[in-house]
């Protein structure tokens, strides 16, 4: 006798919910689709973050954290990979060269181009080396046009429709190309475009940086300390495509100016330290007078791997913790001004490094008595569009701001660059700051 006994009825409520959810997902657009995507995997950032760092093994929570960040970067881009594929492929698909070879191997080329430009954040995790590997300077030298080319095709959209719209309220007809001439046109010159401006970006990026003096009045400055010479250094980011022979000749450089005191914000390495003890030998080379000095940025805890008397002839120098360190909860650091200035006195010069001007205009809110703040971060936006953004996302974008009579900023563009090898509207640098006294 065979009998058939029905699941419960909240599994057949659980299974039909589940298929309604798939269908719906189904029903969603590519573009949703990665929005979604990255949705999903910014969540699980903050679950990670906040839940998880505490339970897991320290260096698995670390491979998992710069995973996601990974995963997180590489969703967003869908939405952009999908626009230049639309630009470039989709819209030539109907077109009688579509069926050409040539087209082909247009196809191929494009999903080239856009498998090495999301493959460029993986190389952080498992192609990192004394020197940059060919791989990753290819895939970033990608994700560099690949930007190039979303804000060109952009701009080129906005601009097509800003003119038909004007040419619709003044009553004109708008004229039009041949149609196939027409999709033809857009991706040519997209290609062009981002061709040539990636070719300057890189000659740019391979400069070695500019040296550049700075002249700075500081008021109450010690006599014995008048013309004190800064060099500063930011953002060399040692990792995928900044290697030891870069390290050399930043350390050659620096020794040649024979500065008093040398100075790094932060952002000196994107990979653990293991991994890069012989990319950052060089610097034990650096010569300078009163020593060497260094504080964190937010690619070192993106990385997860960190680390007086009576006599009125001194100036304090005090450093914090990049501002990110709080952010991302790491046990015993961040930035903690009143710790990091405890011992420097009003009637002292005060300099003080802190990686991100953001960080810089809070030190200002709380101590307004500091005399300077060496700042890098922003690259001054390395390439175009990105100046725009760091611009207003930044109180300070690059080199020298007086804030008030006696308080100086100073925001370095960076000794080098974030992985991408190129540099557009902007220069590599390293600063010669001479500190003056003002009586």
């Amino acid at each position: 006798e065979l009998t058939f006994q029905s699941p419960p009825a909240q599994n057949w409520q659980g299974t039909l919910l589940g298929a309604e959810v798939m269908a719906i997902f189904r029903q969603l657009s590519l573009g949703a689709k990665a929005a979604l995507a990255a949705g999903t995997v910014f969540v699980s950032m903050v679950i990670s973050r906040s839940y998880l760092a505490e339970s897991l093994e320290l260096r698995a929570w670390r491979w998992l954290f710069r995973l996601q960040l990974a995963l997180f970067a590489n969703s967003l881009m869908l939405l952009g990979s999908l626009y230049i594929w639309r630009s470039t492929v989709s819209n030539l698909s109907h077109s009688p060269a579509a069926e050409s070879a040539c087209f082909q191997l247009w196809k191929m080329a494009i999903v080239a181009f856009l498998a090495l430009a999301h493959s460029s954040f993986f190389t952080m995790l498992f192609l990192v080396a004394e020197e940059p590997y060919l791989f990753s300077l290819a895939a970033y030298s990608c994700l560099g046009a690949y930007i190039i080319m979303v804000c060109f095709l952009c701009t080129l959209s906005g601009m097509e429709q800003a003119y038909q719209l004007l040419a619709l309220r003044a009553g004109r007809v708008v004229g039009s190309l041949d149609k196939t001439r027409k999709l033809a046109l857009r991706p040519a010159l997209a290609v062009l475009v981002t061709a040539v401006l990636s070719v300057v970006g890189l000659l740019n990026a391979a400069q070695p940086p500019a040296v550049k003096t700075v002249e700075v009045p500081i008021h109450w400055l010690p006599t014995s300390m008048d013309n004190l010479k800064i060099a500063l250094l930011s953002d060399i980011h040692l990792g995928p495509t900044v290697g030891r022979t870069k390290m050399e000749m930043f350390v050659k450089m620096v020794n040649t100016l024979e500065p008093d005191v040398t100075v790094i914000v932060g952002d000196l390495c994107d990979a653990e330290a293991s991994v890069l003890q012989t990319a950052v030998a060089p610097l034990g080379q650096l010569r300078s007078r009163l020593g060497t000095y260094f504080v964190t940025g937010n690619h070192e805890y993106y990385t997860s791997d960190p680390g007086g008397g009576e006599d009125d002839d001194w100036i304090c120098l005090a450093g914090v913790d990049d501002i990110e360190a709080d952010i991302l909860h790491y046990s015993g650091h961040g930035m903690d001004l009143e710790k990091a200035l405890g011992g420097c006195s009003p009637d002292h010069t005060t300099i003080l490094l802190a990686h991100q001007p953001l960080a810089a205009k809070r030190a200002l809110q709380a101590r307004p008595d500091i005399n300077l703040i060496l700042s890098g971060h922003t690259h001054a936006g390395q390439i175009f569009p990105l100046n725009v953004a760091a611009y207003l996302l930044n109180p300070f974008f690059a080199g020298l701001y007086q804030v008030a009579q006696a308080t100086f900023v100073y925001v370095s563009p960076g000794t080098a660059y974030y992985g991408i090898p190129m540099r557009l509207g902007s220069r590599a640098e390293i600063t010669e700051l001479i500190l003056q006294r003002v009586p």
